[in-house]
């Protein structure tokens, strides 16, 4: 919770906000309940394969975002640039992948 405090000249300063960790359990099992969905699907055996492809894919999405935001605190105000330079890291890595699968079917 923020909290106030008053300096002599009564300009109010604000304190960083402590989350506690109720936050970071509640992603966690989050994360674990993800990992285990995947897990299931490949598991069962009985899943279509196509199914299972883009289920475990949205579960890596997921995973991706819910690592990055929480556990790497790209949530947090201050965090612009990281996030731009990830996403620009992420355009040339799926530039670089599109472009060498191209190179190999269609040359």
């Amino acid at each position: 919770m923020a909290t106030e405090q008053h300096s002599q000249e009564g300009v109010v300063k604000h304190r960083h906000r402590h989350e506690g960790p109720q936050k970071h359990i509640v992603v966690f099992i989050f994360s674990i309940v993800l990992t285990l969905i995947a897990f299931a699907a490949v598991a069962a055996g009985g899943v279509n394969p196509a199914f299972a492809v883009v289920l475990l894919l949205v579960m890596a999405v997921l995973q991706v975002f819910v690592q990055m935001g929480f556990w790497m605190h790209l949530k947090d105000k201050g965090h612009l640039m990281p996030i731009i330079f990830m996403l620009g890291g992420f355009f040339v890595a799926g530039t670089c992948i599109i472009m060498a699968l191209y190179w190999v079917w269609w040359d």
